[in-house]
């Protein structure tokens, strides 16, 4: 028996999010609905949302339009459970372009929900509340 509050890995969510080996999706996509129907909880990480994000770009060859889009559509209509930061920064406008971009405004949202203010050397991230950016000399 499965428990009722789970986490899907990035493989997981990867075999959904681009139907490869067919097998394996068909699989994936066959538990998913299964957990739906038993009202089970499927959680996806931040972290397994970032390293989906750069899978489809690098080995699927995915623009980051497009990647994005398949993230946040996943998380929109599987039925499963993301952090409010998460769905925050996928409901930004134009995130493809943005700067800073979408791993590093996971990381920023995790920090400033914490409380806690983000030191980085990325001089995009200046304009994010709580955020200090040391100068390079």
């Amino acid at each position: 028996m499965i428990p009722a509050n789970i986490s899907l890995d990035t493989s997981f969510v990867l075999r959904l999010l681009v139907a490869q080996p067919l097998d394996q999706y068909h699989l994936a996509s066959r538990f998913l609905q299964e957990q739906r129907a038993a009202q089970g909880t499927l959680h996806v990480s931040d972290l397994v949302l970032a390293e989906a994000y750069f899978a489809l770009q690098a080995f699927y060859q995915m623009p980051k339009d497009d990647a994005l889009a398949a993230l946040a559509n996943f998380t929109r209509h599987s039925g499963v459970t993301i952090t409010p930061v998460a769905r925050a920064v996928l409901a930004l406008p134009n995130l493809a372009r943005a700067k800073p971009g979408f791993v590093d405004r996971l990381i920023h949202g995790t920090s400033h929900a914490a409380g806690h203010t983000l030191v980085t050397f990325e001089k995009a991230a200046k304009k994010l509340p709580a955020t200090v950016v040391i100068p390079i000399s």
